[in-house]
Formats: C-alpha cells, sequence, structure tokens
C-alpha cells in the first residue's frame, strides 16, 4: 500500500496528480521498492549527483496559466527534466522533477508559470518516466515510450524567447519536426529530395527536342516544296 506521508499533498493540484499517478504506478511496478517523487525548479540538464540518472521528456504537453493577465495557452513543447536515484541497499528510491515553464505570450510578465497537464497526457508521462527507470535504475528491459502524449493540437508554433528550457540551452523539438529536420539535412547534402525539379527538366528536355525536330521537319517539307517547284521552272 501506499505510505500515508504521500497520500497527503499541500501543494498545487498538478503536483498532487503526478504524485498519486507515480505512486500508484510504482506500487505496481516495484511494490519491494519505496519510491517518492520531488519538485525541484532548480534541476539543471546533465548536471547529475555520483549515482544519479537523467530521463528527459521532450514532446509533452500541456495548459499554461497566466496569473497576472489571466491568459491560457496550450503547448506541445513542454519540457520536462527527471533525476533518478536508487539505493539497493535500502530498497528506496527518489526521483526529482522538474517542469520547464513558459513566459505569457500576451502581457510577457516576467513570471514563468507552472503548467499544468492533462490527466491522461500525466498518466503517459509517468509511463514513460517508470520505463527509464526499469532501463536506468534496474537495468532491464524497460519496454517501449509513449511518444504522442499530446491529447490536444498546439496553439501555434514554438517561441524560444519564452521557453524556459530554449533559454537554458535544452534542445527540444516534436519527434514530426525532427523527420522534417533530418529531411533537410539529408535534402542539403545529397540533393535527393528534388525528384519534381528533376522529373520537369526531364520534361522540358524532351518537349524542347520533339519542338526542335518539328521545326527540323518543317523545313525539310519546306525544302523539298522549293525543290520541286524550282524543277518545273
Amino acid at each position: 500500500s501506499i505510505p500515508a506521508n504521500k497520500t497527503m499533498c499541500t501543494t498545487s493540484l498538478t503536483t498532487c496528480e503526478w504524485k498519486k499517478v507515480f505512486y500508484e504506478k510504482m506500487e505496481v511496478a516495484k511494490p519491494a521498492d519505496s519510491w517518492e517523487l520531488i519538485m525541484d525548479p532548480n534541476l539543471k540538464l546533465n548536471e547529475l549527483a555520483p549515482g544519479w540518472k537523467q530521463y528527459l521528456e521532450q514532446h509533452a504537453s500541456g495548459r499554461f496559466h497566466c496569473s497576472w493577465c489571466w491568459h491560457t495557452w496550450q503547448s506541445t513543447h513542454v519540457v520536462i527534466l527527471f533525476h533518478m536515484y536508487l539505493d539497493r541497499e535500502q530498497r528506496a528510491g527518489s526521483v526529482r522533477m522538474r517542469v520547464f515553464k513558459q513566459l505569457c505570450h500576451e502581457c510577457g510578465t516576467a513570471r514563468l508559470d507552472a503548467s499544468s497537464m492533462l490527466e491522461e497526457n500525466i498518466e503517459s508521462l509517468v509511463d514513460n518516466l517508470i520505463t527509464s527507470l526499469r532501463e536506468q535504475c534496474y537495468e532491464e528491459d524497460g519496454g517501449q515510450y509513449r511518444i504522442h502524449v499530446a491529447s490536444r493540437p498546439d496553439a501555434g508554433p514554438h517561441r524560444p524567447e519564452f521557453c524556459e528550457a530554449c533559454q537554458e540551452g535544452v534542445v527540444h523539438w516534436k519527434p514530426s519536426e525532427k523527420l522534417l529536420e533530418e529531411e533537410a539535412t539529408t535534402c542539403a547534402f545529397s540533393g535527393a529530395c528534388k525528384p519534381s525539379a528533376r522529373e520537369g527538366s526531364g520534361y522540358s528536355f524532351f518537349s524542347r527536342r520533339w519542338c526542335l525536330f518539328g521545326a527540323a521537319l518543317c523545313l525539310l517539307v519546306v525544302s523539298l516544296q522549293f525543290c520541286r517547284s524550282s524543277a518545273f521552272l
């Protein structure tokens, strides 16, 4: 069962949801071990204490709320950083978590407000976290990661100047954007992505050749007629 101190939550609703889902799923995944989830807004990418592991979620979906102008917006570019540690002797583990924030697009307030996640997204993201825990802390086959966790369409293009993760140098993108980026890079170096241009060039070449052939044929006919007229004269 879940320890009593883990059932109480005095922070935000989103934090309570994260802890509730995490503890319930870890009770199923690793019932013999005790795990805790701690929100740490000061967590840094690739700055790990000895023995700690890292997992970065780069394409989460979340809703942001500005406490100044009450503007809300949806983003599928939410970045979440996890640091994980398992003490095998004590059979106790700890996860520190940071959700990178975004500035309000409307009022540009300097305050970075935390995001709130839809419950089904939290379920998917915790599944990804546990998959990483199994792989890195328990050296098990964690299974498959759930990539498409967004349940609502993105409100618009990502704006790095408003993103806390981008400002701290965390490179992140959606899978579709990565594929487009790789495709563009391949095209730039190999020129393999220009079939339409090549086909168009071929079509123009053959059309030009047929035009020249037709023109030569017409000249030949005119010449023959001229020669006949000269012979009769």
